[in-house]
């Protein structure tokens, strides 16, 4: 799982990795330590929505089928395994 929340937030770019983490504990964690292991892109639609739009935006060369039937199942779980899919897909 850290490896692919490291894949999803480099994808997105580290900055606003951090920034999201950041905000989102109100600035009280160090976002230098263990960043990845704190990444919520499994488990939270607010994390997991931003790199889904990202992805539905260049989508032209890798198929979005799997994003957008994930969305339709409203599963987080499917969701995410689609993203990393596709964002693997892209890197190749």
């Amino acid at each position: 799982m850290e490896n692919n929340n490291k894949l999803i937030a480099e994808f997105m770019g580290i900055d606003s990795f951090k920034d999201s983490l950041a905000s989102l504990h109100q600035g009280k964690i160090n976002v230098d330590v263990d960043v990845y292991e704190q990444a919520q892109y499994n488990t939270s639609w607010d994390w997991l929505m931003p790199v889904i739009s990202k992805c539905l935006e260049i989508g032209a060369n890798v198929p979005v089928e799997r994003i957008y039937h994930s969305l339709h199942t409203q599963d987080i779980s499917f969701a995410y395994k689609a993203v990393v899919e596709f964002i693997k897909n892209q890197n190749n």
